[in-house]
């Protein structure tokens, strides 16, 4: 009967059964908590793509675009050129343009002025008709000429920029190059 009873003891199948299951069981709840952790995390990365994309179709929306060429009227006393929102892009608030003038021995900002000429150092936003009326919002499909009143006049072969930064979207930087001679109106193209 001893013989028996330590076979008995011996004898560990069904604690090997249990044990077994515990591991199993155990292993199902790391994967799953695995597995929630990684579909959270993929979500959360998803949402933040989403807003990445977007915030990027924002600021493209916002951009204008030079059209046409850049004009010396005046002698050199003045910057005219045309602006428009890119294709697809929504109006801009022309009265929040800042615009910047900058050559070999000045770097301005150049005042907003609301009215349909410039004064000195001042710069005005006008519709391209024949009759230009203050313009103040640039919609869509649609075209201003900008007047920048320099407050001295620009010389033969001088090198001058301007930089726009509109209130969303990307700066236009206008870097021209005067010629030998000015006329009373000269094409920088």
């Amino acid at each position: 009967m001893n013989t028996q009873f330590k076979r008995m003891l011996k004898d560990e199948s069904g604690i090997t059964a249990l044990e077994t299951a515990i591991i199993l069981i155990a292993f199902v709840v790391v994967a799953a908590i695995f597995a929630f952790t990684v579909l959270s995390t993929g979500t959360f990365l998803t949402e933040r793509s989403k807003e990445a994309a977007y915030a990027g179709l924002q600021e493209v929306r916002g951009s204008l675009e030079l059209k046409g060429s850049v004009v010396l009227e005046n002698t050199g006393t003045d910057v005219v050129f045309n602006v428009s929102p890119v294709a697809g892009g929504s109006s801009v608030d022309l009265s929040k343009l800042k615009i910047m003038y900058r050559d070999t021995t000045n770097n301005t900002d150049l005042t907003y002025n609301a009215a349909t000429s410039p004064g000195a150092g001042e710069w005005v936003a006008v519709t391209a008709a024949a009759t230009p009326a203050a313009m103040t919002i640039l919609n869509s499909g649609s075209l201003a000429k900008i007047k920048v009143k320099l407050s001295a006049a620009l010389t033969a072969n001088k090198v001058f920029a301007l930089e726009i930064k509109p209130p969303t979207g990307g700066i236009i930087q206008i870097e021209r190059t005067c010629p030998a001679q000015i006329d009373q109106v000269t094409d920088l193209h």
